[in-house]
């Protein structure tokens, strides 16, 4: 099959809409939220909530209507969705459930592994059984083990292994604290059942790859976090790339000043046409989130969008180029600012610490319009009454005036970041 080559614009384009950012908000209610992430696979959950949860920033940007509610209610009620672990911790359609047998698989080795948690893991399970769904403080195994990351407690340990080895499911989430169940309440007998679709190593890597491909859009094969989770490492990756495209599975893209090839899921061949032969623009504003599937490779991230970003989260506070947690701006096809948000849950209001425009970066009349509905729409998915800058207060009645004050911030220079 021959390779496709797109300009740069084109394959920037290509890439939003297969997002559903071309344009931002595009999508509506839980269907919107079920269809994006079907079509990605998965998107990435993280803890830290400085101004929403990751997979909550990831929605919003996608959904009009999104409200956190939506979210929860898709994982713990309808069922739809799964909290696991896919590219990091992930939330994913149920239905992959049977994909992931061989993680599971492995899990539950490593626990036969630790002799100190499989001994106490029959008394966890009896106690759900008999109790239901419980969280680590509920249970008294207050031994320090050690643990993935840091020494931890012997009950949490006990219950991650057993949710890991897909022995109990997440039932609810009370703020960060985990609350378990059996995986049998949860998922249907059919699924758990189901033999795995992938009886080869082969097979698996295939189909890991694929998956991975579609979580992006466009991917190419070098080292990234974009290949996180996926066990075929790049030599294995290219063998399994030379086979997706013999079973015309993958399509090989060539864009210009592209040293090497990127990849692209030939059943999305359709979508790559419609923007190819569509004159559409979008002057929309969005917030993305720091963990965004758009975001997950920054290597690629800057070749497409000549936009340079990295979490700073675990960078020490004087390395720090801009902030703690600092989301991404995106206008039409490129990013034109980032800021770093905090919300105060008690008095419903938004401080924004730092607004930085890009180098280059003037905003018009028009990009104004657009960030003032951007942040009329950020607000009510945070259900705040109120933002703060500059020691200044403005109800949401008067993001006009804040959305001015924002566009009279001066742009970076290149040795400089202007703060508020």
């Amino acid at each position: 099959m021959p390779t496709i080559t797109l300009t740069r614009s084109q394959a920037r384009r290509f890439i939003l809409a297969y997002h559903s950012l071309w344009p931002p908000r595009s999508l509506s209610g839980k269907k919107g939220i079920l269809d994006y992430i079907r079509r990605v696979g998965c998107i990435q959950f993280d803890p830290l909530d400085m101004a929403g949860q990751n997979a909550e920033l990831v929605l919003q940007s996608r959904v009009s209507d999104f409200q956190p509610g939506m979210l929860r209610e898709l994982l713990y009620q309808d069922r739809q969705l799964l909290d696991g672990y896919d590219k990091n911790m992930a939330i994913y359609p149920i239905e992959d459930w049977p994909y992931f047998n061989r993680r599971r698989l492995a899990a539950q080795s490593e626990l036969r592994s630790s002799e100190v948690v499989q001994a106490i893991t029959p008394q966890v399970i009896e106690a759900i059984e008999a109790r239901g769904p419980l969280s680590s403080l509920d249970l008294d195994f207050n031994q320090s083990v050690h643990w993935y990351w840091a020494p931890t407690r012997l009950a949490r340990a006990a219950l991650e292994s057993l949710y890991f080895a897909g022995k109990l499911v997440i039932h609810r989430k009370i703020h960060t604290r985990k609350v378990y169940d059996l995986a049998q309440r949860h998922i249907t007998a059919s699924l758990q059942n189901q033999p795995d679709p992938n009886p080869t190593e082969a097979e698996y890597h295939d189909w890991y790859v694929l998956r991975r491909i579609g979580s992006m859009g466009l991917l190419w094969n070098r080292g990234s976090e974009g290949w996180l989770g996926v066990p075929a490492k790049s030599a294995q990756r290219t063998a399994v790339l030379k086979r997706l495209m013999e079973q015309s599975k993958v399509l090989e893209i060539a864009v210009e000043d592209f040293d090497v090839p990127l990849y692209m899921r030939t059943q999305d061949r359709a979508l790559l046409d419609e923007v190819l032969n569509s004159y559409e623009t979008t002057t929309r504003m969005a917030f993305i989130a720091p963990l965004d599937n758009l975001m997950w490779d920054r290597r690629l991230l800057e070749k497409f969008f000549g936009f340079y970003y990295r979490w700073e989260v675990y960078t020490p506070p004087a390395r720090r180029e801009y902030g703690y947690y600092v989301i991404p701006v995106l206008y039409g096809d490129r990013f034109v600012a980032r800021f770093e948000p905090v919300r105060n849950k008690k008095n419903g209001m938004l401080t924004i610490k730092n607004w930085w425009w890009e180098l280059g970066v003037n905003p018009t009349d028009e990009m104004i319009a657009a960030l003032k509905e951007c942040l009329e729409c950020f607000s009510t998915f945070l259900n705040i009454t109120q933002i703060n800058l500059n020691g200044r207060t403005v109800n949401l009645a008067e993001t006009g005036m804040l959305a001015t004050q924002l566009a009279a911030i001066p742009p970076r220079s290149d040795h400089e970041i202007t703060k508020c």
